[in-house]
């Protein structure tokens, strides 16, 4: 049982609540009292100030509070997508004394609905543009939801249409003066977060305002955050580097410059029009625009800080990105969701940067402060400097686990031999190669693959290929292979026929865009290795066998995160 936080509303010489400094959206709460005036958000065109995102918010959780069901776990979910009214959906759900769940409209609304029912969130955010996919997503909510539609003052039509839930349109929100700050379990979930699950089941990991808390205050010291910093905000809240975005700025009343879909596609164009100080985003993102030729130098000079996550950072693209941003301190942060964002740093240094790196890629550097990183085998113990091993780190960043999977969480968070805490096995190869040197990424060591910068389970592909073609022997691997990971996913399935078409249409309707095969290869054998598995490499060396005459996907299709 937690212990419920002590002190967390305090009331300043106006009389006025003020919101713990321990929580996620305090530094926003800060920020809309020093900043009032000043731009928190861009999107969609409009240009929204710390004083009217606040107001937005409060009022969300104003009515989330006046409305409650008798029985919610502490969560709202958020069905939204860059637009207004998922930031504000984000902060009203943190004002009202939840967590948010993101849902993104992008998603195949069969994967949405999983998500929210396996939350089992009662209320819901909702904005214009995902309204359409809602009475999908609702189909198995067996329960009475609270669901808010802040886009529509009047909601009599969407409450003839949901009459079997609660409905509220702009017009019956309440006005923000009626919100009171909420109480906090001492690890309350600041957000859920599904991610991709090796059983076919996305995961759900909890990451309480502890663990964001101590990433935002390590990030936004680290690199000097201001009121004047305009920083891009390229992930989607599903992402968990979106968190990144969206409260580091507000930590210090930055402004969030959130593009559209059409300037996703022009990256070069939205920091530029942006007028971007902070970039951050995907390695893919800066691959993607190396090969059309937008890393030409000095072309973005208002760029003072510039940041990559997410998959390995190719040396090269560093070099054109940095001659292209010649103002700007290049970083690469290494992180897992478990470990709440990043936990590693490697900044680069022209001269003596290109000599620490490996295979091509940039070092995922040193663990932040106070963070725990151990280099292991296969036991779980401790290798010496030089050799490779599995990386494990603990914290104050690591998370709770796995929502409602203790299975799950025991085998992913560990207490190795010789130690006393916690650790969480990332299941990513690297090596220091000497003492002073920083970590270097080497790959992974299961079948956990990043396309387009987004974290991918082989398994989860697999599970969903068997479940459409009814056929057992499935193998998914991350091709073509580049530095940063994969950009793409081809399946090979055991059989001598199949309707392919038919099992990618069923796979479209579960998976996300980028995790849906580009081919489906039938072979009446697989290749076996010596332990009688499927020989995985065997398979890659028929795709390379193949690939002469084909175009790489990420030339073919641009990254969806930019």
């Amino acid at each position: 049982m937690h212990r419920v936080i002590e002190n967390v509303t305090t009331i300043n010489d106006n009389g006025e609540a003020q919101v713990d400094g321990r929580l996620l959206h305090s530094g926003f709460y800060r920020s809309a009292r020093s900043f009032p005036a000043n731009p928190a958000l861009e999107v969609n065109g409009q240009v929204i100030t710390y004083e009217q995102l606040k107001n937005a918010a409060m009022g969300l959780a104003a009515t989330l509070v006046k409305h409650a069901l008798s029985v919610e776990p502490e969560l709202t979910a958020v069905f939204a997508y860059r637009s207004s009214t998922a930031f504000a959906g984000v902060l009203g759900a943190l004002f009202r004394g939840h967590g948010y769940v993101p849902l993104n409209r992008t998603f195949p609304p069969g994967r949405t609905r999983e998500m929210f029912r396996r939350s089992r969130c009662r209320s819901m955010i909702v904005d214009r543009d995902s309204e359409p996919q809602l009475e999908q997503v609702l189909a198995e909510a067996s329960e009475r939801c609270v669901l808010i539609f802040p886009d529509h003052q009047n909601a009599d039509d969407l409450k003839r249409r949901w009459s079997q839930h609660l409905v509220l349109g702009g017009a019956e929100l309440e006005p923000p003066q009626n919100w009171t700050p909420a109480q906090y379990r001492e690890n309350a979930i600041a957000y859920l977060l599904f991610t991709s699950g090796s059983t076919g089941t996305p995961k759900g990991v909890m990451v309480t305002h502890r663990n964001v808390r101590h990433y935002v205050d390590w990030a936004a010291e680290r690199y000097q955050i201001n009121e004047n910093d305009r920083m891009s905000q390229t992930f989607d809240m599903t992402f968990d580097l979106s968190a990144h975005d969206m409260f580091v700025a507000w930590e210090r009343g930055a402004c969030v410059c959130c593009p559209t879909q059409k300037q996703l596609f022009k990256p070069n164009a939205f920091i530029n029009d942006s007028r971007l100080s902070v970039w951050f985003s995907v390695p893919s993102t800066a691959v993607f625009m190396r090969r059309l030729g937008l890393l030409k130098p000095g072309l973005y000079p208002s760029l003072r800080l510039s940041l990559f996550c997410g998959e390995a950072l190719p040396v090269q693209t560093v070099v054109d990105w940095a001659a292209a941003a010649p103002n700007s301190v290049l970083e690469n942060i290494y992180g897992p969701t478990e470990l709440t964002i990043a936990c590693t740093a490697y900044r680069w240094d022209a001269a003596s940067s290109p000599a620490e790196c490996e295979q091509g890629v940039v070092p995922i550097g040193e663990p932040f402060h106070e963070m725990d990183a151990l280099i292991v085998d296969e036991e779980l113990r401790e290798v010496p400097i030089g050799a490779a091993g599995e990386l494990l780190m603990s914290g104050p960043q690591l998370t709770l686990g796995y929502w409602e999977d203790e299975e799950k969480t025991r085998r992913a968070f560990v207490v190795p031999p010789g130690e006393t805490q916690t650790y969480y096995r990332t299941g990513d190869r690297v090596r220091r190669s000497a003492i002073g040197k920083p970590i270097v990424y080497l790959g992974r060591v299961d079948n956990q693959v990043k396309v387009l910068g987004h974290r991918v389970e082989l398994g989860e592909i697999e599970a969903q290929i068997r479940k459409a073609s009814g056929l057992e022997a499935v193998v998914a691997l991350g091709w073509p292979v580049t530095a940063s990971g994969a950009d793409g996913i081809e399946v090979f399935i055991q059989a001598d026929s199949a309707d392919i078409k038919a099992v990618l249409d069923e796979v479209r309707l579960k998976l996300p865009p980028y995790m849906v095969p580009r081919n489906i290869r039938l072979l009446a054998k697989f290749p076996l290795n010596a332990n009688g598995k499927f020989d995985r490499k065997a398979l890659q060396m028929i795709l390379e066998n193949a690939s002469t005459t084909s175009v790489p996907y990420s030339e073919a299709v641009p990254p969806k995160t930019i």
